[in-house]
C-alpha cells in the first residue's frame, strides 16, 4: 500500500467522518483549530463508527470554549485536566475532546505526540492539506507503529502499554526500535495511575486481537508487576468455541483478564471489587476443574459463574464439553439453580422457623433438583427427618 499525498489524505478523511453529521459544525471552531488523533487516524484507516470521539486542538482556551459550546447547545462540558487546559463536550451520543495546543504551533504539538499515527491533524480550515510532521501516513501505509521519541514515551509511561495496545487493536506491528524502548523502559509503567493502567488493559483484552496483544505486552515485561498466569501452558490464545458474538464481548475480556490476573493483582490496579471476585471465581473454579467434581461442588460453580460461565468455557474448553449448551437453556436447573420451594411455604408446611435449618433444607432441595431428583414437600419431608 503507498502512502497518500497530504491532500489524498485529508479529501478522504473528510470523506469518511461526514462532518454534515458533527454536532456541531467545523466552523463553530476558532481559526486555527484541527482534528488530530484517534479520529484522523481511524478515518484513514476506514473504521470509523457511527459516533466517533472527536479530538480538537483549539489555539487557547480550550476549557472556556467547551463551557460556552455547552451553554450554547444545551450539552455538557467536562474539565478534564485544568492545568493542560482540556475539556469534553458532549452533545447526545457525541463526544468532543477540546485540547489547547501545545508549543507555538499545530506541529510543534503533533511532534510531542506518542506514535507517528496519532501525530496527524485535520485542519477545520476547507481546502486545507493534511498535516503529517512525522511521517504518521508512511506508517499507516506500511501498518507498524512507530514511536516518535523516547523522551516522548517517557513523558507518559502509559504510552509504553498504549504501543501493544494499539498495535492489537489496529493489527499493526511495532516497529523494532520501538518494541526495544518499550522493553528498555517497561519498569516506568507503574508510576502511572493505577487506573489509568487497567483502563489500558481492558482496551487491550476486549480488542480482537487481544490475545497477541497481551501476550506482547508480558514479553515486552510491562505486565511483570501484576501478572499472575493461572498454570504453565495455559496462556496463548483462547478458543473461541461455539460462543455467539454477543456472548463474546463480555466472555473474551473477561476471560483474557482472568486468565492473567488474579484479583489481587486486580486490587492493585485499582478494579472495582466486582472485578476481582469475578475474575478471582474464574480462577478458582478453572483450577477446580483439574479434578471430577461432586454434586455439591458442581452446583457451587454453577452458582457463583452462573452469569460468567462462558468465560469458563473459554479458559477451559475440553474440561466444560456441552456446559455452554445447557446454559443457554435458562430453565436448566443445575446451571440456573434456584430452590423449587420458597422458605414461606417450608415455614408453612413443615412448621420450621427461620434459621440455619430452613436455610440448609432449601440448599438441598435446590441439589436434588439441579440433578433430576425428587423436590418436592414429600422430598422436604424425608430431608427432615434424615
Amino acid at each position: 500500500m503507498h502512502a497518500l499525498s497530504a491532500t489524498q489524505a485529508a479529501a478522504q478523511a473528510w470523506e469518511a467522518l461526514q462532518p454534515e453529521r458533527w454536532p456541531l459544525a467545523p466552523g463553530c471552531f476558532p481559526p486555527g483549530s484541527a482534528l488530530v488523533g484517534g479520529a484522523v487516524r481511524d478515518a484513514l484507516l476506514q473504521r470509523l463508527g457511527p459516533y466517533p470521539d472527536l479530538d480538537l486542538v483549539v489555539p487557547q482556551g480550550a476549557i472556556k470554549l467547551c463551557q460556552r459550546l455547552a451553554k450554547k447547545h444545551r450539552g455538557t462540558a467536562v474539565v478534564l485536566d485544568r492545568e493542560r487546559d482540556m475539556a469534553r463536550l458532549v452533545l447526545g451520543p457525541w463526544s468532543l475532546d477540546l485540547a489547547a495546543q501545545e508549543g507555538p504551533d499545530l506541529i510543534s504539538d503533533l511532534q510531542r505526540r506518542d506514535y507517528g499515527i496519532n501525530a496527524l491533524a485535520l485542519p477545520l480550515t476547507p481546502g486545507e492539506a493534511l498535516l503529517d510532521p512525522t511521517g504518521g501516513l508512511g506508517d499507516l501505509a506500511t501498518r507498524q507503529l512507530r514511536a516518535l521519541s523516547e523522551a516522548n514515551l517517557l513523558a507518559d509511561p502509559l504510552r509504553l502499554l498504549r504501543g501493544p495496545r494499539l498495535a492489537a487493536e489496529l493489527n499493526f506491528s511495532l516497529e523494532s526500535h520501538t518494541a526495544a524502548l518499550i522493553r528498555r523502559h517497561g519498569a516506568a509503567l507503574p508510576q502511572v495511575a493505577a487506573e489509568r493502567v487497567l483502563a489500558e488493559l481492558e482496551k487491550l483484552a476486549s480488542c480482537p486481537g487481544g490475545d497477541a496483544g497481551l501476550q506482547q505486552a508480558s514479553d515486552l515485561g510491562l505486565l511483570q508487576p501484576w501478572e499472575r498466569p493461572l498454570t504453565a501452558g495455559e496462556q496463548g490464545s483462547l478458543k473461541v468455541a461455539d460462543l455467539s458474538d454477543e456472548e463474546l464481548r463480555t466472555a473474551m475480556p473477561l476471560a483474557r483478564l482472568a486468565q492473567r490476573f488474579d484479583g489481587a493483582a486486580l486490587g492493585q490496579l485499582k478494579a472495582s471489587r466486582k472485578l476481582q471476585q469475578r475474575c478471582g471465581m474464574l480462577r478458582h473454579w478453572f483450577e477446580q476443574l483439574s479434578q471430577p467434581l461432586g454434586e455439591a461442588a458442581m452446583l457451587q460453580l454453577c452458582r457463583e459463574l452462573e452469569e460468567d460461565l462462558p468465560a469458563l468455557v473459554l479458559l477451559a474448553p475440553g474440561a466444560t464439553d456441552g456446559w455452554l449448551q445447557r446454559w443457554r437453556d435458562r430453565t436448566d436447573p443445575l446451571f440456573h439453580p434456584r430452590s423449587p420451594l420458597d422458605g414461606r411455604t417450608l415455614q408453612r408446611e413443615l412448621g420450621l422457623a427461620p434459621g440455619p435449618q430452613l436455610g440448609e433444607l432449601m440448599e438441598q432441595l435446590m441439589l436434588e433438583r439441579a440433578f433430576g431428583r425428587p423436590h418436592c414437600i414429600k422430598t422436604a419431608k424425608g430431608l427432615c427427618r434424615d
